[in-house]
């Protein structure tokens, strides 16, 4: 790699911001972006390495607000799976697996949307699946924030503990990838002069997101969530449709 692509940094930082204030990381969008860059197992590898970088400012600019049982009953299982599908990337061809995704993404956003008073029941089971399915979709896809957003969207939590909480469980999850995806020889040499940037793209990104989140009032932010995460279920639908 000769140069840098900067280019392909200014799209990163802006997934980082519309995934802060999405409230679920940016890997949903910093995933589709870095394919036009990179091939697909490399994009595995540095989506988690700047994902563990985006969760340590999101952590820290956030702190004030965690939910400890959703970290416990989501978390746990998505650091589990996570490691499962990290591992099966390895073997398996993920296409059907996107498409699969993105057809979940957009028909539960979209229900969410349309029933609004709709919620996921509050429950230890409803946040252990929801954890399950969306580390073993990380590991796969090197994304599953939306799926993680998505239901703890539907518990409805204050926006500051969304997000804090939603960023201590994605550090368990993407540093525990990032160390099976290393193992699979996913993080290649050649793009680690990006390290740097994503470094300070995580905490720009996550800072200008914390601000303009400030201007987006509580009753406004369960459906601006929705609405992002069904945009990217439809977007991953075609990315895969005219590849």
């Amino acid at each position: 790699m000769d140069k840098v692509n900067f280019i392909f940094l200014f799209l990163a930082l802006i997934a980082e911001i519309i995934g802060t204030v999405g409230g679920f990381g940016s890997s949903v969008f910093f995933v589709p972006i870095a394919n036009f860059y990179f091939n697909f197992e490399t994009v595995l590898g540095l989506t988690a390495v700047f994902h563990v970088f985006s969760n340590i400012s999101k952590i820290a600019l956030f702190r004030k607000g965690l939910d400890k049982k959703l970290i416990v009953y989501l978390g746990i299982p998505a650091v589990l799976f996570v490691i499962i599908g990290g591992v099966l990337a390895k073997y398996i061809v993920t296409t059907y697996l996107e498409i699969g995704l993105g057809v979940f993404l957009v028909l539960l956003s979209g229900y969410f949307l349309i029933n609004s008073d709709a919620k996921i029941k509050e429950g230890k089971s409803q946040a252990i699946f929801g954890g399950t399915l969306s580390g073993l979709f990380a590991g796969l896809l090197g994304t599953g924030g939306a799926v993680r957003g998505l239901t703890m969207a539907a518990f409805n939590l204050e926006k500051s503990v969304f997000i804090a909480t939603s960023a201590v469980i994605d550090f368990g999850v993407d540093f525990s990838r990032t160390i099976v995806y290393y193992l699979n020889g996913f993080i290649k040499t050649e793009v680690l002069i990006y390290v740097p940037f994503l470094l300070g793209i995580g905490w720009v990104g996550t800072w200008i997101g914390k601000k303009a989140l400030n201007y987006i009032p509580q009753k406004n932010f369960r459906r601006i969530s929705l609405l992002l995460i069904l945009s990217v279920g439809l977007l991953t639908i075609l990315k895969i449709c005219f590849q």
